[in-house]
């Protein structure tokens, strides 16, 4: 559903937290959309950091914003409006990985390398036929990051998520899942650490194969040579 003029005029208008959320209490379902535009990819990527799972992200995103919308005129500034929706996310979250009867991966809650925006734009001059099979390696580079990420201690996957994909601070992070700013920090430092470790080994055991030879080149060379000699 394209974002309406309503939504869009909202967003650019620079209203504060508190008024969003006033409104949304009284009713104001457009000033709701604007706020689920806003913050739709942060929350979803926080929900599918603990979920590892794109259609049940998007469920716990779903009913994180119902239960936000009942409790809108609870809201009273005193932390961002993303925070406060952000922390019910992870509670939605949290619960389901509950009801999987994974108990012992949920993330203690008592104490955003590489990623997609690493990847190098395109130069300005890149040929349009070029195109197609850069946007093809960036997916593959996007999946394999991916993959990494998915595969990082569920401890420390949502604070990477949160701290190196969605930028948010040490403090915003500490606040969202009720940890301490140091653990933020520990587990941030650790995820990094075995990401970069993960993605190393996945580009020696690539380079083994690069510029493969052996094989069908390999016999091909050989005959060519015996031929002229």
């Amino acid at each position: 559903m394209p974002t309406s003029a309503a939504a869009r005029q909202i967003l650019s208008s620079g209203i504060s937290d508190l008024e969003l959320a006033q409104r949304i209490a009284a009713g104001d379902e457009i000033a709701f959309e604007a706020v689920m535009r806003r913050y739709n990819r942060t929350l979803y990527r926080t929900a599918r950091a603990i979920l590892k799972d794109d259609a049940e992200a998007e469920d716990a995103l779903q009913v994180g914003y119902l239960n936000a919308y009942r409790a809108f005129g609870e809201f009273r500034g005193q932390s961002r409006l993303s925070t406060w929706l952000t922390r019910i996310v992870v509670n939605e979250a949290l619960m389901r990985v509950r009801k999987r009867g994974r108990e012992s991966a949920v993330i203690p809650l008592d104490g955003c390398a590489g990623n997609e925006g690493d990847i190098v734009a395109d130069p300005a001059d890149q040929s349009m036929r070029d195109q197609p099979e850069r946007a093809a390696m960036r997916m593959q580079s996007r999946a394999l990051i991916e993959r990494k990420i998915d595969a990082l201690p569920d401890a420390f996957r949502t604070v990477f998520v949160l701290r190196a994909v969605e930028e948010l601070s040490v403090e915003e992070t500490a606040i969202c899942l009720e940890i301490p700013e140091a653990t933020v920090r520990t587990r941030f430092f650790r995820a990094r650490s075995l990401l970069r470790e993960s993605l190393a080994r996945e580009i020696d055991f690539a380079l083994d194969d690069a510029f493969a030879f052996a094989g069908a080149r390999c016999d091909r060379i050989v005959t060519r040579v015996l031929q002229r000699l």
